[in-house]
């Protein structure tokens, strides 16, 4: 949790940094054959949000189209129907802001008051006007969905998630819920304390679930978890038809072995939660960690970057292979394909046969990609 001195220096050393940077032409074009992507990474020490563009076809470089610099690492974002792209601090965080690439005035800050810390993912209504973070309350522990006005970032409302470590959160396609909207919610369950950030404790305390929340109350509608109280829920994705939800796990085992073979993907289908298993022995080059999560009319994408790769499943949950690509972690669909970031490259359409391989340009060459990105157009 930054102090209000930290708060100070991070800011002015953004502001003497030249927040926004935008490469020539940077105002969206909609050519067909164009890909932009909201992004998240790391360079030489630095924090960047950003948009990174490239064209489609075999060897088009990923370029950075525009970038703003942020005091620490981001993790989640969204994109606003304006255009505007929301980012918050990896957990636990102590910033949000709102930015428009290409747009006059500054990026919109929003700091935390020491009361909790953002969780790293944020949700918007589908008219743009509401945000939806996941939290964490400082003194307590306890996490909590807060509700914030997306022009003015105000709160409006907070409701609890019924668990710790709450992390990312999407809307509920089944809608049942007397025609009312409602959110879903994965809790990772690992406890942690506010004055060691992320080190983990006591986690055979663990309580991870998955939670249904009224969008307009917070009122709690169902709650499930796994059997295995040490596979920590994390990051959410729907099939194209909506009637499944992808979980990608990350394992929290204390034994190497169970923890290297433990499932990376977990599947709900309303009603119940169940694992899906790799095989052996594959499953252990998976080492129990699924960092992002997307689905198409192929199957499950579970990106793996500790196995240097993307683990593939059929919708039913078929084991379908390992896709390799050095430290792959971004996902995201477009037009039913694939897309996935690296440390050198990306693949595009990467559950195809020949997966195409586009190269990062100059100004990504170090980079690191953090967990997610957001198709801009597409």
């Amino acid at each position: 949790m930054a102090t209000d001195l930290h708060r100070r220096h991070a800011l002015a050393a953004l502001a003497g940094l030249g927040a926004c940077v935008l490469a020539p032409g940077a105002a969206f074009a909609t050519a067909g054959d164009r890909v932009y992507l909201a992004a998240a990474w790391e360079h030489r020490g630095s924090f960047h949000i950003g948009v990174l563009s490239t064209r489609e076809g075999a060897g088009q470089a990923l370029q950075v189209h525009a970038t703003l610099e942020v005091p620490t690492r981001a993790h989640g974002l969204c994109v606003l129907p304006d255009g505007s792209v929301i980012a918050t601090a990896r957990r636990p965080g102590d910033w949000l802001v709102r930015w428009r690439p290409g747009a006059g005035g500054g990026p919109q800050w929003l700091w935390q008051d020491g009361e909790r810390s953002f969780n790293g993912h944020v949700l918007a209504s589908t008219d743009g006007q509401r945000l939806y973070t996941t939290e964490t309350d400082a003194e307590t522990g306890a996490s909590w969905v807060v509700v914030r006005d997306a022009r003015t970032l105000a709160t409006t409302a907070a409701w609890p998630t019924h668990g710790i470590d709450a992390h990312e959160l999407v809307w509920d396609t089944w809608g049942n819920n007397g025609g009312a909207p409602t959110l879903i919610v994965a809790n990772g369950g690992v406890p942690t304390a506010p004055e060691t950030g992320r080190v983990k404790r006591d986690l055979g305390t663990m309580d991870s679930s998955l939670v249904r929340l009224d969008a307009h109350t917070g009122r709690l509608l169902g709650q499930w978890r796994l059997p295995d109280p040490r596979l920590s829920l994390r990051h959410l994705a729907w099939s194209p038809d909506g009637a499944l939800l992808g979980i990608a796990l990350q394992a929290e085992h204390d034994d190497a072995a169970i923890k290297n073979a433990a499932p990376v993907l977990a599947l709900f289908d309303g009603t119940a939660l169940r694992g899906v298993a790799a095989p052996e022995p594959i499953a252990q080059r998976l080492r129990g960690y699924g960092g992002s999560m997307a689905a198409t009319p192929t199957g499950w994408a579970v990106s793996c970057p500790r196995a240097h790769g993307i683990a593939l499943f059929s919708l039913q949950g078929d084991w379908q292979g390992l896709v390799p690509l050095p430290e792959a972690c971004p996902l995201a669909v477009r037009g039913g394909a694939l897309w996935v970031g690296g440390l050198v490259a990306s693949l595009q359409d990467a559950q195809a046969p020949a997966p195409l391989n586009h190269p990062h340009g100059h100004q990504l060459q170090g980079a690191r990609l953090d967990n997610h990105w957001v198709l801009v157009h597409g």
